[in-house]
């Protein structure tokens, strides 16, 4: 069962509540300043009045003014310490610091009623210009909260007007009806300001509000991207080991009905014997195209881009599909192999084989071409054929994995319709090539895909070889084969096939048989000639594992093959490092019978 991830993310705390608590944190996060602030703006004033004010009168305003400094400084550490939830517990919070906001107003605006009248000119500007700069001060603070901030500028201005307008002179009211049009401007500024930062916060808040959906969204997108990891693991796990199994009979099949050709001279038993490798070489196109798209998923496909004749690749796409398209009826053209390409050659064969089987398969009357030609520093590789064609909306999909085109019944009843993935296969070779794949294709008239190359150089020309006579026959009399194979069918079907061959055999079905034997046989009279072993084994071991037990006990030169039903482990290096080559399930009888005439350096007859 999957978590929600909206389930799995911290609650985001409802609007207002976010609200009051970024004010709340504010203002006590401006409290230090406000306390420095105390601390300069009282001695300003003592600095002004200590010598023309009586300590009557200045000695309890600075002890009323230190107990305000420490309590609010005690209340500062203790919210600093408190880790408040709930919007009472906000809101009490700022009550108290509410609270000594007003009260520190009510001494400012005392400090002007006590001490406006003992000093001169000097004194009086600098007291007016303490008090008017705290009240200033507080607009930032206080202009979230406006009936605060017009309650605290009346206690700090309303006593001192009234204290300069109290002497009766003229000049007093001039300054007392400045102090008031001070007063209002402030008042005014402070609701432009409050209604500024209201903005601010409102926009602070949506922020959030999406950060917190980003959040969700994300850890959500996180935990789809590890199913879809473990999903691609799973696929390609199975993948893996079923490449083995599903080989395995294959594998067998093929090896007996080789082994019924050289039982049986009969033509309508050669017919059948033909039927069956048909089938065989079918079924082995489909678990390839299953394996292939696998393969490339996981990453164990390299590119190795080299310059290349395409005239090379034409002329094994005419040996391999003419027939094919001469049995439909239809002219396989193949044009431009005189260019030259830098790409991977047999990922780009990969890609022409797959769009040529297609245009055979799709088209019933007319002809396929095969195209190379210039356009810039780039070379079009083109397949056109006159078949079905493929309508627009369908154009987008087909290249998806196990999708067909509805309503194709252009394919003939003998002919294998596949699971849907050669075009996937294409896609994903010409991406990992970096070759631009496109389509042009209308219903009724045909269908031409196009892969772009870079331009390569002409490679220097290679020397002319005689072509070699295929291998018809082998004849290993005298010769000991050592076989490790654990699935009984395919065992069976070499030991027919190798004796028919002529060859001596020693069959085993586990490393710990074929180790035992070796243990027993005595190296000067008995000396394998070939190994021939199935990669995965019993208990976790394999046929490398094998070949190393049977090497220590005869010697490192003997000759060995691995056969294995996967495509996708990569054991070319370690083939390579160990000394030995690689057959991939199903073997056919007449690859098998050339490897072994290749190992053992006998002629075929």
């Amino acid at each position: 069962m999957t978590a929600n991830p909206a389930l799995l993310a911290p609650a985001a705390p409802a609007p207002a509540t976010s609200a009051l608590r970024e004010e709340v944190e504010s203002v006590y996060d401006y409290m230090p300043a406000t306390l420095l602030g105390y601390l300069a703006g009282i001695g300003v004033i003592v600095m002004l009045f200590w010598s023309l004010t009586p300590a009557r009168v200045m000695l309890p305003w600075l002890a009323a003014f230190g107990v305000l400094w420490v309590v609010r400084f005690a209340i500062w550490r203790r919210f600093k310490r408190a880790a408040p939830q709930s919007q009472g517990e906000w809101l009490r919070w700022r009550r108290v610091w509410n609270i000594g906001t007003l009260i520190s107003a009510t001494l400012w605006g005392t400090s002007a009623w006590l001490f406006y009248p003992s000093g001169e000119s000097i004194q009086q500007i600098g007291l007016i210009a303490t008090v008017y700069t705290f009240c200033s001060a507080a607009v930032p603070v206080l202009a979230t909260q406006p009936r605060l901030f017009l309650a605290y500028a009346t206690l700090c201005f309303v006593p001192m007007a009234a204290r300069v307008a109290s002497d009766g002179t003229l000049g007093g009211y001039q300054l007392a009806g400045i102090l008031f049009l001070i007063f209002g401007l402030t008042t005014v500024f402070a609701r432009n300001y409050r209604q500024a930062l209201q903005r601010a916060i409102e926009l602070k808040l949506q922020a959030d509000e999406l950060l917190a959906q980003l959040r969700v969204e994300k850890q959500a997108a996180v935990v789809a991207r590890r199913e879809a990891e473990v999903a691609n693991r799973a696929k390609t796990q199975f993948f893996t080991a079923a490449s083995h199994d599903l080989r395995q009979p294959l594998h067998a099949m093929g090896l007996f009905a080789e082994a019924l050709r050289q039982k049986s001279h009969d033509e309508e038993v050669a017919q059948l014997v033909n039927s069956i490798n048909g089938s065989v070489d079918a079924l082995e196109g489909l678990f390839s195209e299953l394996l292939d798209i696998t393969r490339i998923d996981s990453g164990g496909v390299d590119v190795h881009p080299q310059h290349f004749e395409v005239g090379d690749i034409l002329r094994k796409l005419r040996l391999h599909f003419e027939p094919t398209a001469f049995e439909k009826g239809l002219a396989l053209r193949l044009r431009g192999g005189m260019h030259v390409a830098h790409a991977d050659p047999l990922l780009v064969e990969r890609i022409l084989r797959n769009l040529v089987s297609n245009a055979i398969r799709y088209t019933d009357d007319g002809s396929v071409l095969v195209s190379c030609r210039r356009r810039g520093d780039r070379l079009l590789l083109q397949v056109w054929d006159t078949g079905v064609g493929i309508a627009e909306p369908e154009q987008v999909r087909i290249f998806e994995e196990f999708y067909q085109v509805p309503g194709t019944d252009a394919v003939a009843p003998h002919q294998r319709k596949g699971l849907g993935l050669g075009l996937a296969i294409v896609k994903r070779l010409a991406e990992l090539m970096d070759a631009p794949l496109s389509l042009r294709s209308q219903p009724g008239r045909g269908t031409v895909f196009t892969l772009a190359l870079p331009l390569g150089k002409a490679p220097r020309p290679a020397p002319a070889t005689v072509p070699g006579k295929g291998p018809l026959g082998i004849t290993l009399d005298g010769r000991l084969i050592v076989v490790v194979e654990d699935e009984p069918a395919v065992r069976s079907g070499l030991e027919v096939l190798l004796r028919g061959w002529g060859a001596s055999l020693a069959t085993f079905d586990s490393v710990a048989a074929c180790r035992a034997w070796a243990q027993s046989a005595d190296p000067a009279h008995v000396r394998p000639d070939l190994l021939i072993v199935d990669y995965r084994l019993e208990n976790g071991l394999n046929g490398v594992d094998a070949i190393a037990a049977l090497r220590e006990r005869f010697g490192a030169s003997v000759p060995a093959i691995v056969v294995t039903g996967s495509t996708m482990t990569g054991h070319d290096k370690e083939a390579q490092e160990k000394d030995f080559h690689l057959l991939i399930k199903p073997v056919v009888p007449n690859k098998l019978r050339a490897m072994i005439a290749f190992k053992l350096g006998v002629k075929t007859a």
